[in-house]
């Protein structure tokens, strides 16, 4: 049974309910009498957790990389896993038009055939004349919103990267690629969110990298990453989630929420609160909040996620592709991106033989407006590798690992930021704190190192009134 009462009552324990709580005890406010934390699942971690699967390949929940814009989430690394973590430096391409581009795929154009080339260029050129102004990030928590709920005043994403970039890479990378990805049409998505997720360059960097038939690498706050050396991504929370057990329970998903009266009901027990930290999505929260009006139901039910399956391809053949994860727009690759999983860490293949086994996790996007077909998933994913040339043909597979995510990526959609302008103030006056990735419901702000930064200041502000930097 749940609590009777406790002073704040955190719902999972993937990274930003971690942070939450570990900086509610650095704060001496987090014995077992005043907090709770709520997990769905059977482990901590969220979308960070990794699994072993039965072959003794490792496998994260989705693409992960570390790197960092708080000195919080630097410090928690530092903390949990000391130096047991690999350094790489970015090594990621495009297969476009038959051609390997490295990424970003705009700023490399010279890697294309020449009418491929001429064609990208002309279109940055005419384009230049026109660009919009890069856009303002998206509002965030209590934010007062971004016109009607159609997203009026914000270019749809489609518009942006034609008007930034012309035709010619929106027709081969940008358009065909964020369609995968998003499993939603760039023109129902806005264009607030890009900030440092897409490159905008200009036009005569790239013709001078075109002419001199040089590559630019360095672009981007990823170009140099961590990861664990063991364990996987999932490593981290293991370690960060193990000296908080006592305060969380496990496979106790969150059923019933009045925000009015401040209780939860999970696990067959009803536990009241000062104030509720959640990091479930926030469609769902909003629906099993009992006294939520009608208005919020409504604004909550616009937001639109996608879900990827994640499959993992163990391969009995050495590791010898040096690069980290590779983009592939091609509709008919199932695949939006394949990631290079043993070259991230050897203990990701059994006994850390990369001399042996070499591993390839792919990720495949789906939608209510894009769904796919997934009876064959595993195989067409195999068949897709060895036709990319990233798999041997006669490779032996060892094995072969499929995993739902229902809730991947929160989508930006026009709709979005007036329909958060609705619901998060309501739950916010209410002590109810929505956070991370699906809580915000922002995925500029959906990293894990923003998750753990907006875990850290919600229990600052909770503690001491401190206002959150992250919102």
């Amino acid at each position: 049974m749940t609590r009777d009462h406790v002073a704040v009552v955190v719902v999972g324990a993937g990274p930003c309910g971690i942070g939450c709580v570990r900086e509610l005890h650095r704060l001496g406010a987090a014995s077992p009498d005043r907090v709770l934390v709520l997990e769905a699942a059977d482990h901590p971690g969220g979308l960070g957790a990794s699994v072993v699967d039965q072959a003794g390949f490792t496998w994260d929940r989705g693409g992960h990389v570390v790197f960092s814009h708080h000195g919080e989430f630097d410090r928690l690394l530092l903390d949990v896993l000391g130096d047991e973590v690999l350094h790489h430096d970015r090594s990621s391409w495009v297969l476009a038009d038959g051609a390997w581009v490295p990424y970003p795929f705009q700023n490399n154009l010279h890697r294309l055939g020449p009418e491929g080339a001429r064609e990208c260029l002309v279109g940055m050129i005419e384009a230049a004349g026109s660009r919009p102004a890069q856009p303002a990030a998206g509002h965030g928590v209590g934010g007062d919103g971004a016109g009607d709920g159609a997203g009026a005043g914000e270019p749809s994403f489609a518009a942006w990267i034609q008007a930034t970039f012309g035709p010619g890479v929106a027709r081969r990378f940008l358009t065909p690629y964020n369609t995968k990805v998003w499993a939603t049409d760039p023109a129902d998505m806005g264009a607030g969110w890009i900030a440092e997720r897409v490159s905008v360059t200009d036009w005569r960097t790239v013709l001078a990298n075109t002419l001199a038939r040089r590559d630019d690498l360095a672009w981007g706050p990823n170009n140099r990453f961590t990861f664990p050396a063991v364990g996987g991504t999932g490593e981290i929370w293991a370690r960060a989630a193990a000296p908080l057990a006592p305060l969380i329970r496990y496979g106790v998903p969150v059923e019933r929420v009045h925000a009015g009266e401040r209780w939860v009901e999970a696990g067959g027990g009803r536990t009241s609160f000062d104030h509720l930290v959640t990091t479930m999505p926030l469609d769902l929260l909003v629906a099993r909040t009992v006294d939520a009006p009608d208005e919020v139901r409504e604004a909550a039910a616009m937001l639109v996620h996608n879900t990827v399956h994640v499959v993992g391809v163990g391969v009995e053949a050495p590791l010898v592709d040096d690069r980290s994860w590779l983009y592939f727009p091609d509709p008919e690759v199932p695949f939006y991106r394949a990631t290079n999983f043993a070259k991230y860490a050897p203990a990701n293949v059994p006994g850390a033989d990369t001399a042996r086994y070499s591993s390839w996790m792919c990720e495949v996007a789906s939608s209510a407006t894009h769904p796919r077909t997934l009876d064959h998933i595993g195989p067409d994913v195999v068949d897709a590798l060895r036709h990319t040339g990233l798999v041997p043909p006669d490779a032996p597979i060892a094995s072969l690992h499929v995993e739902e995510l229902p809730y991947a990526y929160p989508v930006p959609t026009r709709g979005r930021d007036a329909a958060l302008a609705v619901v998060q103030p309501w739950l916010d006056a209410r002590g109810i704190y929505a956070r991370g990735r699906f809580g915000t419901w922002r995925y500029e702000i959906g990293n894990m190192d923003h998750a753990v930064k907006m875990g850290i200041d919600v229990a600052r502000r909770i503690v001491s009134g401190t206002a959150e930097e992250l919102v």
